[in-house]
């Protein structure tokens, strides 16, 4: 492997010094492109491999009543049908719901707990084992950005909420989740399972839901499809239906941003063309004054080479800086709303690094290889000419 020629690289650096504006302008412009492309595929993949990994704690199925095309409370009673059903080792009626406070403009989701019953999230059975809920008989347990909205409202030692018949029910805050778990927990506000009753005044032969465990992984479609058929006005959502409603989500919404990416590839583009469609009327002259010094055609193309090679390698280590610190030291914002919303409860959490390799592998060859050629290539056709002609 030949050595770099140090006083080529040199003069290829006072080379590009020598035009600054046009420089700036052009490592600006890829940088920028790199930037964006690496921060939205940096964001998409953290928050998708964070919402993915936390679906793992849901449950196998779940059962909803529809009527009328709406979601509407299901008979307790119907998990005594379920359990009959071979393969099935789990159900249980869920109550949980969403509480509207209106001083904040945000809504809390509320859910019942039973100290005993099987937990399918972990942070659920983290604070079980913390709490007894069977002795909270008036309290609850809330999410981080839930305790810091009621904060906000003085609502420090307890809230007052209000039922569906207009009484004003009085919860004490016995506790909070830990912040490391935000993404799950963050609007969330646990009860003992009667009170969550008494708040959504529901009766208690009702529930919200009904979660269903299998003992077999394999046989969750087929134990899926016999519920529906068992019951045909709910609607049966598998683990399996929650990533795919997921997943197009986050494609949908990266979607988006690659349309954004495209704008700047075509801005990108558009300089490369500028670049490729020949060389102006003082870089000609600059090559033929080399090339009546001595200079081989060779030695013009090393030349070219270093100075494209700095500007795109400056560019490409540029946008993949300034994107880390946005993406993992200020977690991503304005970017991270499109995703979350703008709301006063969106989770606060750190983004999990997640590098996709293919994915820079893709942006650099098809960046860096292409304005390297359009660099080198009207560079070439300029240089092989003598160096009388090139100067006319």
């Amino acid at each position: 492997m030949k050595k770099i020629n140090l006083y080529l690289f040199e003069f290829a650096l006072n080379s590009l010094l020598r035009q600054k504006t046009k420089n700036i302008f052009i490592v600006a412009t890829f940088t920028i492109l790199i930037f964006l492309v690496s921060s939205i595929f940096q964001v998409s993949n953290g928050l998708k491999k964070e919402v993915l990994s936390n679906i793992e704690s849901m449950p196998e199925i779940t059962i909803q009543k529809q009527k009328a095309g709406r979601t509407n409370f299901i008979e307790q009673n119907i998990t005594d049908k379920l359990l009959q059903i071979n393969g099935i080792s789990y159900a249980n009626g869920r109550v949980w719901g969403y509480y509207y406070f209106a001083s904040k403009d945000v809504y809390f989701t509320l859910i019942g707990i039973e100290q005993f019953e099987e937990q399918y999230k972990k942070d659920f059975e983290r604070v079980t084992k913390k709490y007894d809920f069977d002795t909270l008989q008036n309290s609850m347990i809330v999410g981080a950005g839930v305790e810091k909205i009621l904060k906000e409202s003085y609502f420090d030692e307890y809230f007052n909420f209000i039922t569906p018949k207009g009484d004003v029910k009085k919860i004490n805050i016995a506790g909070s989740f830990k912040r490391d778990s935000s993404l799950e927990t963050n609007d969330v506000i646990l009860v003992p399972k009667e009170l969550a009753y008494e708040i959504f005044d529901l009766n208690t032969t009702l529930a919200s839901d009904i979660v269903v465990t299998v003992l077999n992984k394999d046989e969750i479609e087929t134990i899926a499809t016999k519920i529906r058929t068992m019951f045909p006005d709910c609607k049966v959502t598998t683990k399996n239906d929650l990533k795919r409603s997921y997943e197009e989500m986050f494609n949908y919404k990266g979607g988006v941003f690659l349309a954004l990416f495209i704008v700047c590839l075509f801005t990108f583009f558009m300089i490369i063309y500028d670049k490729s469609s020949g060389l102006n009327s003082e870089e000609k002259r600059e090559i033929g004054i080399l090339k009546a010094v001595g200079w081989s055609t060779n030695d013009i193309l090393k030349w070219k080479f270093y100075e494209s090679a700095i500007i795109s390698s400056i560019s490409f280590l540029l946008g993949f800086i300034v994107s880390f610190f946005y993406v993992y030291i200020l977690k991503a914002p304005l970017l991270k709303d499109l995703f979350f919303g703008s709301s006063s409860l969106k989770p606060d959490f750190n983004i999990a690094f997640d590098l996709n390799l293919e994915l820079l592998a893709v942006v650099f060859f098809i960046c860096i290889p292409m304005y390297l050629a359009a660099t080198i290539f009207p560079s070439w056709r300029a240089s092989i000419g003598e160096a009388d002609e090139v100067l006319r």
